[in-house]
């Protein structure tokens, strides 16, 4: 078996990887439009770097050497090297995607570039596959707003969260079915699947907006999700929340 494979087939070892939920539980679809899946390259990695992307990223995300981080939709690794510099030797990066081809050739670039604190993982439209109690921080960049069931995706991400664990989120403030998301509706949803935003900032750099997450006391059960309504006239309305919402 090549290194390549065994990567992709081993994965993060570090415990279960669904979150249970009872029997014929149902999410709430999104109300708004979802993005059609796009293209893995963003922005040439030089345009990325030349504005400080990644850098200002990990900076507000606070990455710290020995740090055990997922980079969520890698695509072709921009995050996922770069990050894997950054926790060094002592931490540890996973790679999930749901394109196979993509973490292929990922998979190459890690072995070409001899990255042994990185694995890769193949997720799920609905499901992340994120091992629980494991990470620091999550990353999902340029990509929450392509999510079909983000209820569902949230919420199974959620036990994934070490202790004082945070998701970091990058997006545009423009329509969903237009590759970004407004963030208030972002801040909805998270909260409405048991999230707390904690931090916030728009950033040009990033071509967009930086939001972070971290888990709030509990998580609500599937059928207790009040689904966000994602018209803009809903969300300005909203004075105790971000967005309104409603029992699916």
């Amino acid at each position: 078996m090549t290194r390549i494979a065994a990567i992709a087939l081993l994965g993060f070892a570090l415990g279960a990887c669904d979150a249970p939920a009872e029997p014929g539980a149902r999410f709430p679809a999104p109300d708004r439009p979802v993005s059609e899946i796009g293209s893995n390259q963003f922005s040439t990695e030089d345009q990325r770097d030349s504005r400080g992307e990644a850098q200002t990223v990990m900076d507000l995300a606070e990455i710290e050497p020995g740090m055990t981080v997922a980079d969520i939709g890698a695509g072709n690794g921009y995050y996922t090297v770069r990050l894997a510099e950054r926790v060094g030797e002592g931490g540890r990066v996973l790679a999930q995607d749901i394109d196979r081809d993509a973490l292929s050739r990922l998979g190459q670039r890690i072995e070409r570039q001899r990255l042994e604190n990185v694995s890769i993982r193949l997720g799920e439209t609905a499901n992340p596959k994120l091992p629980d109690n494991s990470f620091d921080r999550i990353f999902m960049v340029h990509m929450y707003h392509e999510i079909e069931s983000p209820y569902e995706f949230l919420w199974r991400m959620w036990p994934a969260l070490d202790e004082g664990g945070q998701v970091v989120v990058v997006d545009i403030d423009r329509p969903t079915d237009q590759h970004g998301i407004d963030p208030l509706l972002l801040s909805c949803e998270f909260e409405a699947v048991g999230y707390e935003l904690v931090a916030f900032k728009d950033a040009p750099e990033l071509a967009g907006y930086y939001a972070q997450f971290k888990a709030a006391a509990t998580r609500p059960a599937p059928g207790e999700i009040e689904r966000c309504r994602g018209d803009r006239a809903a969300m300005d309305a909203g004075a105790q929340h971000p967005a309104k919402k409603e029992k699916a």
